[in-house]
Formats: structure tokens, sequence, C-alpha cells
């Protein structure tokens, strides 16, 4: 079996549009939830969201490129590129055939859809564009990013809801490990902030509706009552080890361990004692043939549901008992909002610059215990933390469970 490191990181978020902003973002505690700008979101009963800022694609797409492809493709191209750039791999010096591509979206170019539709209903639908369906489709933002960098190797897209980017980076990774190429690009894109991802989320009362943005996205709280929608990109550049090592590659961390199930329950809703969440996460350490013990920091999924929260919660103790008290627990949902099948590609990075730097970011707008809620989830700022293993917990409608865990990098 093949090990398999992170060489290189790519982010558009809510909180910055390049890992360094993002994470700094992070550090500090910055909020990245505000009011829609999109459009009017007065009749949705929504008032806020976390949305890319200042976001410019033309370093990396032509205008004509632009145009051709839905945000949630851009997004994902533009992480991408930063995260190959990072990397130091060029195109001269890889074997295409052995250099792959595995991104997950949940629901794809939903703000094309919309506005195509729309076009159809006012002009006819001779005037919906011949682009429609290549910007629409969710496998689009990975068939871009092989497009633009010449990725001959696997070149699929995952769709498991909010498990979409943490089971793309879970599949990535045991392409390599079992040798069927040397570098994947991976994570996850999503563009759903529009007029028909925010109606349809309200409409099952998934969403926070306060216009605070302060207590909006507050994971774990006892006041918490729905997500906070997000949106942007988080990618990870993966590699074989003897390939990096070999080009003296800059190594950033090391994936170990993946884990993947089903609740098998319910459309929404998760097992409500975290069975098989915990299931999910016993699979990763397993993978990683590590003890529970051995896992000194957590990104949870963390959504501000009454629901999820709770959940993971049990499910944390019935993996780690009454050490799940010790470990300390990060909500990266509480600062970007909710980015759906992108969230397991950014909350990835924080757990790698986690473990690079050897601090975990807060979990802010935390204000009221929940009894069902008592770990430790970081709610007093930045905390220095000493963590050689970390994993990343997505969970997803339809009752999609995945975990991922990496290890600190040192040379051995």
């Amino acid at each position: 079996m093949k090990r398999v490191v992170i060489t290189g990181m790519g982010a558009v978020t809510p909180l910055g549009n390049t890992v360094k902003e993002y994470w700094q973002n992070l550090v500090n505690g910055t909020l990245g939830i505000a009011k829609i700008t999109k459009f009017d979101s007065e009749d949705t009963g929504v008032a806020l969201a976390g949305e890319v800022k200042d976001f410019d694609p033309s370093e990396v797409l032509e205008r004509k490129e632009q145009k051709r492809m839905d945000l949630f493709s851009q997004y994902g191209v533009v992480a991408a590129m930063e995260a190959w750039k990072m990397s130091g791999l060029t195109s001269e010096t890889i074997d295409p055939k052995r250099f792959g591509v595995i991104v997950g979206s949940g629901i794809g170019g939903m703000t094309t859809l919309q506005d195509q539709v729309r076009v159809m209903d006012k002009k006819g639908a001779k005037r919906v564009t011949p682009f429609f369906v290549p910007m629409v489709i969710a496998n689009m933002a990975s068939g871009n990013i092989s497009i633009k960098l010449g990725a001959k190797g696997p070149s699929q897209t995952i769709v498991t809801a909010c498990a979409s980017a943490t089971n793309a980076i879970g599949e990535a990774f045991r392409t390599i490990k079992y040798g069927l190429a040397d570098m994947m690009i991976t994570g996850g894109t999503e563009a759903t902030i529009c007029e028909i991802g925010i109606a349809g989320f309200a409409a099952l009362s998934a969403l926070n509706t306060t216009e605070d943005p302060a207590r909006a996205s507050i994971p774990f709280d006892k006041e918490r009552h729905g997500f906070v929608m997000g949106e942007g990109a988080g990618m990870l550049m993966l590699e074989e080890l003897e390939h990096a090592q070999k080009r003296g590659a800059t190594i950033l961390g090391e994936i170990v361990g993946y884990g993947s199930n089903c609740d098998a329950s319910h459309m929404t809703a998760p097992l409500k004692d975290g069975s098989g969440a915990a299931d999910a996460i016993e699979l990763a350490l397993a993978e990683a043939a590590i003890d529970a013990s051995a896992v000194g920091y957590v990104n949870a999924h963390g959504t501000s549901t009454p629901a999820n929260d709770a959940a993971e919660t049990a499910a944390l103790k019935r993996v780690f008992g009454e050490r799940a008290y010790d470990i300390p627990i990060s909500s990266t949902k509480s600062m970007t909002g909710h980015l759906l099948g992108a969230a397991g590609g950014i909350e990835a990075i924080a757990c790698v610059k986690t473990l690079q730097e050897g601090v975990a970011h807060p979990t802010v707008g935390y204000q009221v215990e929940d009894p069902e809620c008592d770990l430790d989830y970081v709610t007093e700022g930045s905390r220095p933390v000493q963590a050689e293993y970390a994993i990343s917990n997505s969970f997803g409608f339809g009752g999609h469970n995945g975990v991922i865990c990496m290890k600190k990098w040192e040379e051995n």
C-alpha cells in the first residue's frame, strides 16, 4: 500500500479566497456571515448567508471560460489552481495519465439552473443557452479542473450531500493508496446562495432565520435552530509519498484513514444515538491503524441544527468514551456557514493547518450551554493544541457519513 501526503491546498471561502487569508480569519474568530447581497431574500424569510466576497477568477479563467462555467465550477477551478501552484508540480514534470481529479458537489450548477428556467419562461425554449447542460451538471467541476490541468487519470464526482467533499477526499486517498494514480486533486465546491437554494432549504425549516449574524450559526449552543448557507470551495493536492519526496516537495500533512457508511434511517435526520457517525469514525481510525486515544483534535460537522449537533456529540462519546471531554473540537461552520458539498474541503484544510501550526480555531458565537452538547468545543478563542492525529467529520442528507483521519507530517 502507498502512503498519501498533502502537498498543496486551495480555498475560496466566506473568510477569504486563499488558504492564507482563510486560515488567518479562522484563527482570529472572524465571522464570514452577513446579510445576503446576491438577491433580495425577504420573501424566503432568511436574511443571512456566508457569501464569498471579492471573488475574481480572471487570473485563472479567461472571460470566455467564465461565461461557460457556473459559479460552483469557477470556485472549484480557482481553488484547485491554488493547490496545484502550492504543490510545485508542473505539467512538464508529471505523467498526466497518473494524475486524477475527484471533486464533491452536493448540487452542482443551481444558479444557472434557476436563471435558465427563467429565461425559458420569459423568452421561450429557444433562448436557453447551449451551455446550459455543461454548466449545470455536477461533474463539470472535476471535468473543468481536469481540462485546465491536463489531468488524464480518474476524473470523478462524488454527490453525497453535505458529505460530498469528505467522501471525495477519501476516495482520492484510496485511489493513490491502491496504486491507481500518483497525484489527485480533490475536495469540494458549491454555489447555492440563490433564490431557489435558500427557498428550498427554508422550506425544510433547515435554515436559521435570525437577522443577527452573531447568533445565526451557533453550533452546539442550546439556542441553535438551523444552519446558515455558505458557499465556496476547498481543494487538496494529494500525492504518493515517494513521488513527492523524489521531487523535494514540501509536505503539509498525511491522510491515513477514511470511513464511509450510511445511517440507512431517514432522508434528513441523523440517528439520534450517533451510531452511524460513530461507526464511520471507527472505520477511519481502523484504516489509520490507531487507537481512538491517539486523536488530538476533531473538526466537527457542527451544523448548528438541533438534531445534528446532539447526534454528533453522542457519536464522539461512543467512540472516545470519557476522553471525549478532553479533545478540542471546532466547528468551522460557526464562521463560514455550511458550504454543503464543499464543507469537508475547507474543513480538511483547517485540520491540516491545526496539525501544522498547533492551533485549534474557535467555535464562535457559543453562549448558552446545552446539556446534550457538553464537550469541549473551543468556545473561548483559538487555543494551542499538540495533536498528532485529527479527524474531520461530514454527515449528509440521505444518512451519508464521511470521516477522514489526518496525521501531522514529520520526517521519519
